[in-house]
């Protein structure tokens, strides 16, 4: 068995003196380490002033050691930054041209919504809209297509009154009772309204086909003006429907015969509003045109002889 070496350093008189040092400073910091734990018992706000100032004295350093376990750590977000930085830049430049297209759509909304507007005459003193009620039945599949109304006799509701919706023309009342009304649909074939092409005016008939569509006739001789995509309006003929009220589309063309479907969906509409007939409401007097005639007009002279 080899003989374990020495741990006495021999003659070499650094080694001694690095072995003394070593035995000095361990001494040393036990003695230290002691006297603080005295301290810490016997004095502790003594202690806590000295762990105080030992604090302030280090902060420098553990700033710097701080920054630098910050930094060290960081090196890997940095160069992976560096290195995606071309993807990001596709991504950025790619989100650039979506939301560019996405302002021309909006601008080509606002200028549509405005055209919409001025077709559909929009005005704040509206005297044709008699009261706003609830579609709370349809009939899809019947030969006959009608709408149940709530609201009725009660609610001054009369037949041949128009039923509209936000998105266009629902009907007309047929029949109605105290409380709730049978609203004609456009799509009856006993429902007649007379329209127009909305961007040049050709006057034409649609009629109710009984399957959900309508079917649209020019009155023009000759060949059929219609197209798919066609916008059909109400023209105000007849003193029922006001004019420029959205009826249909046009989605095929037959030879004479368009076909089209209403915009508006008895179905899936809740609310519609109950108009006047347009006759009544352009025969209407209005109600401050005959008060400023009564106050214009002078008391007759009631004096006898």
């Amino acid at each position: 068995m080899a003989r374990p070496p020495s741990l006495r350093p021999g003659i070499n008189r650094r080694a001694q003196y690095s072995l003394f040092a070593s035995y000095v400073a361990a001494i040393v910091g036990a003695a230290a380490a002691l006297l603080l734990i005295v301290v810490a018992i016997f004095d502790p706000t003594g202690f806590a002033g000295l762990r105080a100032a030992t604090a302030e004295l280090t902060r420098p350093l553990s700033s710097g050691l701080r920054n630098m376990v910050s930094g060290v750590s960081s090196v890997d977000e940095v160069l992976a930054g560096y290195w995606r930085a071309g993807s990001q830049n596709v991504a950025l430049r790619r989100q650039v041209e979506a939301d560019r297209n996405r302002i021309i759509e909006a601008k080509a909304i606002a200028q549509e919504n405005a055209r919409l507007k001025k077709l559909l005459r929009l005005v704040d003193a509206d005297q044709s809209s008699l009261l706003t009620a609830r579609l709370i039945s349809s009939s899809s599949s019947s030969a006959r297509r009608f709408a149940r109304l709530n609201a009725g006799r009660w609610q001054s509701v009369r037949p041949g009154m128009p039923v509209r919706a936000a998105e266009g023309l629902i009907g007309r009342i047929y029949s109605t009772t105290p409380n709730t009304s049978e609203v004609l649909l456009l799509t009856d074939t006993g429902n007649i309204v007379p329209v127009r092409r909305a961007n040049d005016s050709v006057p034409a008939i649609s009629t109710g086909a009984g399957d959900g569509s309508v079917e649209i006739r020019a009155l023009s001789a000759g060949r059929n003006p219609f197209k798919p995509g066609d916008l059909l309006v109400t023209s105000g003929i007849g003193g029922i429907y006001q004019p420029n009220i959205p009826v249909a589309v046009v989605v095929r063309v037959q030879g004479e015969i368009a076909w089209g479907f209403p915009l508006a969906n008895p179905s899936r509409v809740d609310a519609v509003v109950v108009e006047r007939p347009f006759e009544d409401v352009v025969t209407r007097p209005d109600p401050a045109a005959e008060r400023l005639s009564t106050e214009e007009t002078p008391p007759s002279n009631m004096a006898g002889p």
